[in-house]
């Protein structure tokens, strides 16, 4: 059994998985860590409620998969894990102070919980390591941007990764000759063009604040508008960082971060709710254009993630006026939700467009074992 732990900043999902028995898996998730009612004080003290939930025996791990949210550009695929990996890890935590913390403190006290098995970390930024330099490289003074570390690294890379490859087995065709747009719809946000299995543009950048519009994430902005907001209103870099990080996206557009209610809201007639959605689906579109003219030929458009696989009115919205590029929906293969991985557009459509749910914790457990034991 391989054990999948990913710390979130405030969350841990954990999972056993036995990667020759795809359906002998067990876990659950731990969330608002550290907040007041929460269900743990800390990752650390979490964690050890994880393994007394499983009832862990180390003896049966044989292996524990860490996802790491950043590996800058040192770590380009899992990365088997020693010192100097978490001190790289720790070294890297300005580009990710939310998370790699976290991910840090379950690496340590995982080590102490498992301390005979190996354990391997995989990095979310990894997958886009593939990026050319002219998508990776952003129009700075060069030395400062070395000097930073600042270009575009991307993230959900390993729900990126594990979709596009379960698109191609879905179509059955070779991963090798498949142009693909992979769109993460989450309270996170990301769009990834994926040429051959490699990923070739991404929306999220130095940080996962760029691109789509997310449930309190703004996505792509004029890089000026912080500084109107510093010069004329007064505001702090730490108050600004807040209104991006949390007040903005959906909530900042109509107050609600849960795309469920946003819906329900603009089907009662909520104005704010509608152009909320409206902008929401039109920053994905524009993404769609921009990632078909990168790729050339474009084979396939999968959506995944909690939208992604569940709202069908998203969907629909975000391809619609597309089929002049040969991009459509089916009414009926698109309503509704289903828990496997299903075609949507019509038959012989030039474009198939497609619904894959993601398994990060899964392709974690995949890439460790790939590593490990292939």
């Amino acid at each position: 059994m391989i054990l999948v732990l990913n710390c979130g900043s405030s969350s841990l999902k954990y999972r056993l998985v036995d990667c020759s028995n795809p359906a002998n898996r067990r876990g659950g998730t731990i969330e608002r860590i550290g907040e007041p009612g929460g269900e743990a004080a800390d990752h650390a003290a979490a964690l050890r409620k994880a393994a007394r939930d499983l009832g862990l025996d180390p003896g049966d791990i044989r292996a524990v998969g860490h996802r790491v949210v950043h590996g800058g550009t040192r770590f380009r695929q899992p990365t088997l894990i020693d010192a100097s990996v978490i001190g790289a890890i720790r070294e890297l935590i300005p580009l990710a102070p939310l998370h790699n913390p976290a991910n840090l403190t379950g690496i340590e006290v995982a080590r102490e919980l498992v301390p005979n098995a190996p354990h391997v970390a995989v990095f979310d930024t990894a997958f886009h390591a593939t990026l050319p330099d002219a998508a990776a490289t952003y129009a700075l003074d060069t030395d400062l941007a070395k000097r930073f570390g600042i270009r575009r690294y991307g993230f959900h890379g390993t729900s990126h990764r594990f979709v596009s490859r379960r698109t191609a087995d879905l179509l059955g065709r070779p991963l090798a000759e498949l142009n693909t747009i992979v769109l993460h719809l989450g309270n996170g946000a990301s769009a990834a063009a994926v040429a051959g299995g490699r990923c070739v543009e991404t929306s999220m950048g130095l940080s996962p604040l760029e691109g789509l519009v997310m449930g309190t994430r703004p996505g792509d902005l004029d890089p000026a508008i912080g500084m109107h907001l510093h010069r004329e209103g007064g505001l702090s870099i730490d108050e600004i960082d807040e209104i991006y990080q949390r007040r903005s996206g959906l909530t900042g557009l109509c107050g609600d971060n849960d795309l469920r209610r946003v819906l329900e809201r603009r089907q009662a007639g909520d104005p704010a709710a509608a152009l909320a959605v409206e902008v929401y689906c039109h920053r994905i579109r524009k993404y769609i254009g921009a990632y078909h003219a990168v790729l050339g030929r474009l084979d396939a458009i999968t959506f995944t993630a909690g939208v992604g696989e569940n709202a069908d009115e998203i969907r629909r919205d975000c391809l619609a006026g597309l089929e002049p590029l040969g991009i459509a929906v089916d009414h009926d293969r698109n309503a509704g939700r289903c828990p496997t991985a299903r075609i949507i557009s019509p038959d012989h459509a030039k474009v198939a467009v497609c619904v894959v749910p993601t398994d990060e914790e899964y392709a974690i457990a995949e890439e460790t074992a790939e590593l490990l034991f292939a």
